[in-house]
């Protein structure tokens, strides 16, 4: 959690992440006025900036360093919390998001969290989803972010239908960087996966010429997703999802 308070605001995956999502965020919460936004495992906080764009924000999370850092940015709205168990009302959120952390638990939880989503977003509202997707990437970061398992479309659809979510949107992104990826991640497999203390260089901030040039690949692959296109492949897996109007939790 440290290593990523210090990266998320310069690190290029980071500036691509947020690139990725804002546009799906915007699409969701159209037309809502003073909308409410819960952020499953909001860590320190970061993402909460750009849902109070639309309303009131609010945040769980289990780390208290994670919410302590919050806290001192000047967000409030924030608790400690698990996602299999979620200390809000039902169908109260316009907008519910997890983002990167279902793949760290264990299925049984990982299946409650996303009920629980389910549970708290309103009818008509929206949950927006990021996950680690394709096995074949998983390599020293998988140890830092307490990885179990990595995604595919049809895994995730399937994980998200069951509860009663409908997909709006879903796509692979940072395929602008797949291919060293795969050599870097396959490199770390066949030496041995680092131990948790020796995998936080995954996050480090590159060299500043180094993370700028990463940063304009994710940008320009921000515009490509942004005017409707869907990567076939990525190390990550966005999915914008829809509760169903008069929908009850199976």
């Amino acid at each position: 959690m440290r290593a990523t308070a210090r990266a998320e605001e310069r690190h290029f995956w980071f500036r691509g992440f947020r690139w990725f999502v804002q546009p799906l965020v915007r699409r969701a919460l159209a037309g809502t006025s003073g909308a409410h936004v819960l952020d499953c495992g909001c860590g320190t906080g970061a993402n909460l900036a750009l849902f109070t764009r639309y309303g009131r924000a609010y945040g769980f999370d289990r780390s208290e360093f994670g919410l302590e850092t919050a806290r001192q940015r000047g967000r409030r709205g924030v608790v400690r919390a698990s996602a299999e168990a979620i200390p809000f009302a039902a169908a109260v959120f316009d907008l519910v998001t997890s983002f990167d952390v279902l793949y760290a638990l264990e299925e049984r939880n990982e299946r409650a969290a996303i009920a629980e989503m389910f549970r708290v977003t309103r009818p008509g509202g929206y949950a927006l989803v990021n996950v680690a997707a394709m096995r074949v990437l998983r390599g020293d970061h998988s140890v830092l972010s307490h990885e179990l398992r990595r995604y595919t479309r049809d895994s995730l659809t399937q994980k998200l239908t069951a509860v009663g979510f409908e997909i709006a949107r879903m796509t692979y992104t940072n395929a602008a960087l797949f291919l060293p990826l795969v050599a870097v991640r396959w490199f770390h497999r066949a030496r041995g996966l680092a131990a948790e203390s020796g995998a936080t260089s995954e996050i480090s901030v590159p060299a500043a010429p180094i993370n700028a040039a990463l940063s304009v690949l994710l940008f320009v692959e921000s515009l490509w997703l942004n005017a409707g296109a869907t990567n076939p492949f990525g190390s990550s897996l966005l999915c914008l999802a829809r509760k169903p109007e008069g929908a009850t939790l199976r």
